[in-house]
């Protein structure tokens, strides 16, 4: 896990690294952690083969953007983030982050992966709207989202099955000005 990646977009406390095909083994292997799992809503179990696939399509996708997020101190990885279904046309896009291990959440990674996401997507990519979903027992995201900017926009209830209950499903997005305003960019 300590292989050294290169840096794509760098913060102060971690970077970001773009995912490859070849990193089907890091990938797959953080796809089981039970708490990531249940932060994610994810409850396909995915096969090697799938993830390679994935991968794949990914890297050769015009539409979506995916990145390891690496501490900076000592190459971990620690997670990964996404901007995905990147619409040119309407100048959107949705951003998912998952940080894997519970002994790094809650330690600002999450927040400072986010900035540095966001800033690639409304400066270099140009898009107007980046927004995601979360769930509502997902406090602690929740309430990162709002630190970096992201608005609840709406909320479907009782919308995801998970660990024998139901949860809402929470809207939020994000716009260019608003992103620019919080942190003074042009």
């Amino acid at each position: 896990m300590n292989k050294r990646k290169p840096k794509g977009l760098e913060g102060e406390l971690v970077y970001l690294s773009p995912v490859s095909s070849e990193d089907a083994n890091l990938y797959y292997d953080e796809l089981f952690d039970p708490e990531a799992r249940k932060l994610t809503g994810t409850k396909v179990l995915f096969t090697f083969d799938q993830v390679v696939q994935y991968l794949k399509d990914r890297s050769m996708s015009s539409t979506s953007v995916l990145c390891f997020i690496v501490l900076q101190k000592n190459d971990e990885i620690i997670g990964d983030i996404a901007l995905q279904d990147i619409d040119t046309t309407n100048r959107s896009g949705g951003i998912r982050i998952s940080i894997n291990k519970h002994n790094h959440q809650g330690r600002g990674y999450g927040t400072e992966a986010l900035k540095l996401m966001l800033d690639y997507g409304f400066g270099q990519l140009n898009l107007h709207r980046i927004e995601l979903t979360v769930y509502d027992y997902n406090e602690r995201a929740i309430h990162v989202y709002e630190k970096v900017g992201f608005k609840v926009e709406g909320r479907l209830r009782d919308a995801l099955y998970y660990d024998h209950a139901y949860h809402d499903t929470i809207f939020m997005s994000i716009l260019e000005d608003e992103f620019r305003q919080l942190y003074k960019q042009t």
